[in-house]
C-alpha cells in the first residue's frame, strides 16, 4: 500500500472507532501487532501481538469503561508506512467518571496491516479515571 491508501485505511479506522465500532481496527491488526503506551507510568508498557493487545489492553479497558470506547481522530499525517493520529477520547468510566483523554499516536503499517503503535496520552488521567493497572492488566 501507498502513504494516500495508508492513511485511508486509518480514516476508515477511525471514523468506525470514533462511533464505537472497533471491528475494522482489530481486522487490520496484524498478528504480531505491537503496542506500545510510552512514558514511564503506571500505564506505560508494550503489548506484544494481536492476542495480548486483545486480553490485556482491550480487556482492561472493556471492564472500566461503561460503553464502547470512542475515540475520534482530529489529525492524520502520512509519510510511507507510517500515520500519526492526533485523537480525542469521549468515554466514561463504569464509576462514572469521564474518561476524555487525547492521543498521539504513530502507526507503522505493512502490506495493509497494522504492525504496530506508539500510543503518547495523558497517563496520569488514565489512572485517576481508569486505575491502577496492575490490578486490570494481567
Amino acid at each position: 500500500m501507498n502513504t494516500a491508501q495508508n492513511k485511508e485505511l486509518l480514516q476508515r479506522i477511525f471514523a468506525e472507532l470514533a462511533q464505537g465500532n472497533s471491528r475494522p481496527f482489530v481486522a487490520a491488526m496484524a498478528d504480531d501487532f505491537r503496542w506500545i503506551i510510552a512514558g514511564a507510568s503506571r500505564w506505560s508498557r508494550t503489548f506484544e501481538g494481536k492476542q495480548a493487545v486483545l486480553t490485556q489492553l482491550f480487556g482492561a479497558l472493556r471492564a472500566t469503561i461503561a460503553d464502547r470506547v470512542r475515540t475520534r481522530a482530529t489529525r492524520l499525517i502520512a509519510e510511507d508506512d507510517y500515520v500519526v493520529v492526533e485523537a480525542r477520547g469521549s468515554n466514561t468510566t463504569r464509576a462514572g467518571l469521564p474518561y476524555n483523554n487525547s492521543y498521539c499516536m504513530i502507526y507503522t503499517l505493512r502490506d495493509g496491516k497494522l504492525t504496530e503503535v506508539v500510543e503518547y496520552m495523558d497517563t496520569e488521567l488514565a489512572a485517576n479515571a481508569l486505575g491502577d493497572p496492575a490490578t486490570l492488566i494481567a
